[in-house]
């Protein structure tokens, strides 16, 4: 009986280690570092979805010395968050990325401007100094900037550009007449930095008609033609978006869970909770599958540089839907 009972033990044992060594790896990279702007990923992982799925996931967090492309490219991870614009830049430059799912639908992306200098539409940038991100993230601005016909090189008739930080101090310093901002981030900390909304004019990339799509998955073209990748970025996605609907729907959960999993400390619960709000008005489809219409318009407004355009012809299969003829069987 002994024996018996030990080998089924040890049976019982050796499955489990299988059970485990079965489950698919995947690394994903994020854009910036670990809030509520990935809420879903960070709670599929939580609650146990990911695992469910058979998937082993290792969330990475970015930074400012973080370029997803440059992670992908040099085998660091087998996804990553990363706006339109740097993807597709960095994919005529040579590093093939290829979208298999758009979570943001909306762009979050705005110029904050302190309303004492007087800009009230964008003809009044003219002569400005503006704050503005670079990384990749500087691409949506020079397309809109090269759209009105003003100059970034701080030249006559143009607008000077400085180097803006991950934060807001050139507009709470009054170095800067405006600076770049996210609806679910930055913008807030200009309000928290001391200035109340109606000392301030906002600009949303969206209202501007030159908003481009942000945060969407991009993995690297020649693992599409992997039948065993394509099936482990299926179950990834499935189980990534369902982590966004349960995040949606529990927006004070999925705040315990990111807040219990960041080490940095750099934002409170009441940051969390706000940017889970705001970042709920920018979702998409419940599955995240990418709309052509807001590519072809992202790729437009892209290629509409006139002599400095941020990409110089148009991508071709730069996206793709294996993922998603993949979840459906």
């Amino acid at each position: 009986m002994k024996k018996l009972m030990a080998l089924a033990l040890g049976m019982t044992v050796g499955l489990s280690f299988a059970a485990a060594q079965a489950a698919d790896p995947v690394t994903i990279q994020l854009k910036w570092v670990s809030q509520a702007q990935f809420a879903g990923y960070i709670v599929a992982k939580e609650k146990g979805f990911y695992k469910d799925a058979g998937l082993d996931v290792t969330i990475k967090p970015g930074g400012p010395d973080v370029a997803p492309p440059q992670v992908i490219a040099g085998g660091g991870a087998d996804v990553v968050v990363d706006w339109m614009p740097s993807a597709l830049a960095s994919r005529e430059k040579g590093v093939p990325l290829v979208n298999i799912s758009q979570t943001f639908k909306k762009s979050g992306l705005m110029l904050t401007c302190r309303a004492e200098t007087g800009i009230k539409k964008p003809t009044d940038f003219k002569g400005k100094t503006i704050g503005i991100w670079y990384g990749g993230n500087e691409y949506p601005f020079l397309s809109w900037m090269s759209k009105l016909g003003y100059k970034t090189d701080g030249s006559s008739g143009g607008v000077k550009i400085i180097k803006q930080g991950f934060n807001v101090d050139p507009i709470l310093q009054k170095q800067a007449d405006c600076v770049s901002t996210m609806a679910y981030n930055e913008y807030w900390q200009v309000i928290d930095g001391g200035y109340k909304p109606s000392q301030l004019v906002v600009f949303k990339y969206e209202d501007e008609g030159v908003a481009t799509l942000e945060d969407g998955l991009w993995v690297l073209e020649k693992n599409l033609k992997d039948p065993a990748f394509v099936a482990k970025m299926a179950k990834f996605v499935k189980a990534s978006m369902k982590g966004w609907d349960y995040a949606k729907k529990n927006p004070d959960e999925a705040v315990k869970i990111i807040l219990a999993g960041d080490s940095t400390g750099a934002k409170t619960e009441k940051d969390q909770k706000r940017m889970m709000t705001e970042i709920g008005k920018l979702l998409g489809a419940d599955d995240g599958k990418l709309d052509v219409k807001d590519y072809d318009r992202t790729v437009a407004t892209l290629m509409s540089g006139g002599s400095d355009p941020v990409i110089t012809k148009k991508p071709e299969g730069a996206y793709s839907f294996a993922i998603y003829d993949a979840m459906k069987k």
